[in-house]
C-alpha cells in the first residue's frame, strides 16, 4: 500500500493520525487532567496520565477509554516520575501541587516545555475567588523552580466538560504566555492539533497571574449560568 492510500485509510476512518510526540500529564486525575488527556489522545497524541499513585492514573486512564471505546485512544497510565519522561509535559495539579510536583521530577523536566494549566481559585460564600500564590501565579512559581525547563501558562479558560466531550468539538480561544519564544511556540502548535482552539500569543509570564484570575470569572459565569461559557477574541487576523 503505497503512502497516500493509507492517509486516506486514516481520513476516512474515526481513528486520529498518531502524532510521534509523546505528551506526558502529571497530577492528571481531576477533571481538567482527565478531559485534557482524552482530548489529545483524540487527535492522536499518545498521551501519559501521570499520579503520584500509578494505579490511580490507570482508573482514570480505564474511565477515558471506557468512554470512548471507539476512539482506540493512545492512553497510558504512570507514575509522575515516569509521565515526566515523555516529550511536553502539562502540570494538571491542583494550584497549591504545582510546583512541588514540578520539584519532585525535575530530573526528568530539564530542556522541556512545560505547560502549566492551574489555576489559584478558591470558592467563598457561593463564589468563586482568584487567589495569588507568591510569585504573582502559579506558572511563574513552577518556572521558579524549573529554571532550565520552558514554562508556558495555557488551557486555563476552557470548561473541563467540553474539553472532554470528545462528540463536540472544542470552542474557544486559549491564551498562551510564557517568557520562551520556544514554550510559545510547541504550546501552540500542540493545541492547534485540537479543533475549535485557537492559541493566542499573550506575551511573557507576568501576564499569568490575569490569565489565571479570569478563570475565576469563567467558573462563576458557568456555574450561575449552568453552561460551558469559553473565551473568544474577534478582531485578531489569524494570517
Amino acid at each position: 500500500m503505497c503512502i497516500k492510500n493509507i492517509t486516506s485509510v486514516f481520513r476516512s476512518s474515526n481513528l486520529p493520525m498518531i502524532i510521534t510526540m509523546k505528551i506526558g500529564l502529571l497530577g492528571a486525575t481531576g477533571p481538567a487532567g482527565k478531559a485534557l488527556a482524552a482530548r489529545l489522545a483524540s487527535v492522536g497524541y499518545e498521551v501519559i496520565v501521570g499520579s503520584r499513585s500509578k494505579y490511580r492514573a490507570m482508573e482514570i486512564r480505564d474511565e477515558i477509554i471506557s468512554d470512548w471505546p471507539e476512539k482506540e485512544l493512545q492512553i497510558t497510565a504512570a507514575e509522575n516520575l515516569d509521565a515526566a519522561k515523555a516529550d511536553l509535559i502539562v502540570i494538571a495539579t491542583p494550584w497549591d501541587a504545582a510546583a512541588t510536583t514540578a520539584r519532585s521530577v525535575a530530573d526528568q523536566l530539564h530542556g522541556k516545555v512545560v505547560v502549566c494549566m492551574s489555576n489559584a481559585i478558591a470558592r467563598v460564600a457561593g463564589e468563586f475567588q482568584p487567589l495569588v500564590p507568591p510569585r504573582g501565579s502559579v506558572a511563574a512559581t513552577v518556572q521558579s523552580v524549573i529554571q532550565d525547563s520552558y514554562v508556558a501558562a495555557a488551557m486555563h479558560h476552557v470548561p473541563a466538560n467540553e474539553l472532554g466531550d470528545l462528540k463536540e468539538e472544542v470552542e474557544s480561544d486559549v491564551l498562551v504566555c510564557s517568557d520562551h519564544v520556544k514554550a510559545t511556540q510547541e504550546t501552540s502548535e500542540l493545541l492547534s492539533k485540537i479543533p475549535g482552539i485557537r492559541p493566542l500569543d499573550a506575551g511573557g509570564l507576568s501576564n499569568a497571574t490575569a490569565i489565571e484570575a479570569f478563570s475565576a470569572v469563567i467558573l462563576q459565569l458557568n456555574s450561575r449560568y449552568k453552561t460551558r461559557a469559553a473565551l473568544r477574541f474577534i478582531g485578531i487576523d489569524e494570517n
